[in-house]
């Protein structure tokens, strides 16, 4: 009986396998759809892995200008709002903090980093602490000393950097399926120079890849420009195209009669003549705007019209905008075109882009590295230590008093229909304080003195009368009698 069912299943597979599922569209009479000789089913995507050929980036890199844009746009944009420590410290504590951030040129470095990862798809920043040598070993935070942060060097993945077979297979770690060591060479000899631990290394890679790829890319990512590499030829296409056009934009064109016979029939010297004549006349033309023709022949004039190539060219540049994930303002430098546009929300949804990659990468970044910064700056590190981005995107003064009168009439309404007491409004508008720069004069005593203040409590407080009875008027019918 299992035989017999063995057998059936095996049946089964090898049934399945020699089928093929035919779940699309196709038309061969009309060469439409899947199978058929279209245009469409022409298309092919071969897999090129363009970021492996170096010589390629760099030289876009250097030469083009939408390129170098595309490269260092967002990682200037991350780091141009910096990380604010949210901690109970002394605020001399955080001056000693960016005293280090500008010794050892933080910013700088992690710039760098972020944009050779990027245009390579990969690079390292190298943790330099004082006294530490042996960098095969993991990083101790016990053994950082005071003042012995040196700051980050800074290698691309051709620049000697490798990364071993052998990766972390603590799932606690944060580097977990990463390589667990990296080999330093000296590209000059070819020697290994120094056998670099994961901990003791900051990752920067371009655009994630799926696991197989990671793995064949050295557990590198993607470089931004294979995806948007297309996009620039396009575009750079179009662009030469139209220069060129403009050599073209009035062209004049001369009637001779006989000129086929001359040119195949005559002998050389008449031709040569010919041609003198023509250099002859556009010398001429070129210097006074004269030319002098036989009597019977005519003179033609050419202008090319200009007309759709802006279109056209603001189409490409839009492309490779969106590739790029960066609004045409940002990267090219212009402000939008056509009726009513401002930008506006190109910019918020860039913004919104930015904060999550300040989240999602440039957090554990900051994170691995602050504790490092806390110990060599202050010899320790709180227990309370946090570190938070501003927004982007911040409203201007207009934007801030229309923000902050909706927000206060909203918590004087609640407070004046006896919702909330005296002490809750003032919090709340307190609240306000880092959003609109107002109500940050609200004392602890105050909002302690209001506490169980309704708002019709207040007012019968400023109410002389209130609390007297005032005398009953009399019955109707009644008037003037008293018993």
């Amino acid at each position: 009986m299992s035989k017999r069912r063995n057998t059936r299943r095996t049946r089964a597979d090898t049934t399945q396998a020699s089928t093929a599922t035919m779940d699309a569209f196709s038309n061969p009479a009309a060469r439409i759809g899947f199978g058929t000789m279209d245009l469409l089913q022409a298309t092919e995507y071969p897999l090129t892995r363009m970021t492996q050929n170096y010589q390629l980036l760099t030289s876009l890199y250097r030469d083009n200008w939408i390129v170098q844009n595309i490269v260092a746009t967002i990682p200037n944009d991350m780091i141009r709002k910096w990380y604010e420590i949210r901690s109970g410290i002394a605020p001399e504590y955080i001056d000693q903090m960016a005293r280090l951030e500008r010794t050892t040129q933080l910013r700088k470095k992690l710039l760098t980093g972020l944009c050779w990862g990027r245009l390579y798809g990969g690079a390292v920043g190298v943790i330099l602490i004082r006294g530490q040598n042996d960098m095969s070993q993991p990083l101790d935070l016990d053994s950082i000393m005071p003042g012995s942060f040196l700051g980050l060097q800074i290698l691309d993945r051709w620049s000697g950097v490798y990364p071993e077979s052998d990766v972390v297979t603590d799932p606690s770690d944060p580097d977990f399926g990463l390589p667990d060591y990296y080999i330093i060479r000296d590209e000059t000899t070819g020697q290994t120079a120094v056998r670099v631990h994961h901990s003791r290394v900051i990752r920067f890679i371009g655009r994630e890849l799926p696991w197989l790829e990671q793995v064949a890319e050295q557990y590198w990512g993607e470089s931004e420009l294979e995806a948007i590499y297309s996009e620039v030829v396009k575009r750079d296409n179009v662009s030469g195209n139209i220069a060129a056009l403009t050599f073209r934009a009035n062209v004049n064109y001369l009637e001779a009669d006989g000129l086929d016979q001359l040119l195949g029939t005559a002998n050389t010297e008449m031709q040569r003549r010919f041609w003198n004549l023509m250099q002859a006349q556009a010398i001429m033309e070129s210097n006074f705007g004269t030319r002098i023709i036989n009597k019977g022949d005519a003179m033609h004039n050419v202008q090319y019209t200009f007309t759709g190539l802006a279109d056209v060219y603001d189409r490409v540049m839009m492309d490779v905008a969106g590739a790029a994930r960066t609004p045409v303002t940002k990267l090219f430098g212009r402000s939008p075109a056509g009726m009513n546009a401002t930008g506006e929300s190109d910019m918020r949804n860039y913004y919104d882009y930015i904060d999550g990659l300040r989240e999602t990468d440039f957090r554990a970044i900051i994170e691995r590295l602050l504790p490092i910064m806390a110990l060599s700056a202050w010899g320790q590190i709180p227990d309370d230590l946090e570190i938070d981005f501003p927004p982007m995107q911040t409203p201007d003064a207009k934007e801030t008093a229309e923000i902050a009168e909706r927000k206060t009439n909203a918590i004087l309404a609640v407070y004046q229909n006896d919702l909330i007491d005296s002490a809750t409004a003032q919090q709340e508008l307190q609240t306000l304080t880092e959003e609109t720069g107002m109500f940050g004069k609200i004392t602890d005593e105050s909002i302690e003195a209001g506490r169980g203040q309704t708002y019709s409590s207040s007012r019968a407080m400023q109410d002389p009368l209130m609390g007297l009875e005032l005398p009953r008027e009399p019955a109707s019918g009644n008037e003037g009698d008293f018993e």
